[in-house]
């Protein structure tokens, strides 16, 4: 058996600069940083021709015939297009025949980059299995590929960069799917005390997320003053935050996740409603000392700072502010995707 994981990832400055055409136009600049939640994957050869799918956080499942290339039909698809993508890139299009399990630790749809953390773990998967060498800007670059384009999906590019490197990161994209990945050297004093004051909130599905993301290119394409300038904005944002990080300048680091805040909500309608407006407003009455959407926004999990010694009374009022609010913590990991082998369970 050959298992695989990813970790997801929050953003915390420059989120929707990775998105074309703003990023091929002017360059997009991202930090993020990965957390202790993953996706998984669990390959195990198959003797008999089939391809069988599993997705244990969805409860879906399908066997298909073990065949050159799988047909998308609405079930399973974006699993149906890393498998086509391995038998024709890793395995000269020789049908494989698998059993392929997945499972995310967060509802999907969160804006912790789910799909992409997904696709990255799967196909980390398969490479193990084949002794297919893949270093991390591969595994990203060809994980990009088969999600936005042989799979069609709208978003951007830091989420499969995140998973594949791990740890906090400083990323810069470019035209020509130039893209340049940063680590980042943070005190570990500095990232206990982030740690200690981070608050992740789950307040729903994302649905509009894809909306979105294609809002803010039309907005680029047709030349909109306000939403290219926030855009500009947000990407400087990234770079402050660096600078914060880097300096352990906490005061900095909450003026930018304000500042951002209000510039993201200039990027596209929808990307804040009235709900997460109230739960936002709750939050600083709670006294938290800011927060921001993770993702392209519209619902799925919110990021809030707040002195530590009071972040138990900050989650107890986002949980009776969202009836069907999740409260997360928040670990940072070092690691990117990673896959091992082990011996099949008696």
């Amino acid at each position: 058996m050959i298992r695989s994981r990813a970790p997801l990832r929050i953003g915390l400055a420059g989120g929707g600069t990775d998105v074309s055409p703003y990023c091929d136009q002017f360059g997009g600049a991202i930090l993020n940083a990965t957390i202790g939640h993953y996706a998984y994957a669990s390959i195990e050869p198959l003797h008999e021709r089939v391809v069988r799918f599993v997705s244990c956080d969805q409860n879906q499942s399908g066997e298909y015939e073990s065949v050159p290339t799988l047909e998308p039909d609405g079930s399973l698809d974006l699993l149906k297009f890393v498998h086509n993508h391995v038998v024709r890139e890793f395995n000269e299009s020789r049908p494989l025949h698998v059993q392929l399990m997945t499972r995310l630790d967060v509802p999907s749809g969160s804006g912790l980059g789910g799909s992409s953390t997904l696709v990255v773990a799967v196909l980390k998967a398969y490479a193990e299995w084949l002794n297919f060498p893949l270093d991390d800007y591969e595994l990203a670059r060809r994980a990009h590929k088969i999600e936005r384009e042989e799979a069609g999906l709208h978003g951007g590019r830091q989420d499969q960069y995140a998973a594949a490197f791990g740890g906090f990161n400083f990323m810069e994209f470019g035209g020509n799917g130039r893209v340049l990945v940063n680590p980042l050297r943070i005190r570990e004093s500095v990232v206990s005390e982030l740690e200690a004051s981070i608050l992740l909130f789950y307040t729903g599905d994302s649905r509009a997320s894809a909306a979105i993301i294609e809002e803010q290119a039309q907005n680029v394409q047709q030349e909109k003053h306000d939403a290219v300038e926030a855009m500009h904005q947000i990407k400087q944002e990234a770079l402050r935050m660096k600078e914060a990080l880097l300096r352990g300048d906490f005061r900095l680091l909450h003026e930018v996740l304000r500042s951002s805040w209000e510039a993201k909500k200039r990027m596209a309608s929808n990307i804040v409603n009235e709900k997460i407006e109230d739960i936002y407003a709750r939050a600083l009455e709670a006294g938290a000392y800011c927060a921001r959407i993770s993702g392209a926004g519209g619902g799925g999990f919110m990021i809030f700072l707040a002195d530590p010694m009071r972040k138990l009374r900050l989650a107890e009022v986002l949980r009776r502010s969202e009836d069907s609010g999740i409260v997360y913590g928040c670990h940072f990991t070092s690691v990117g995707a990673q896959a091992w082998r082990v011996g099949k369970p008696a």
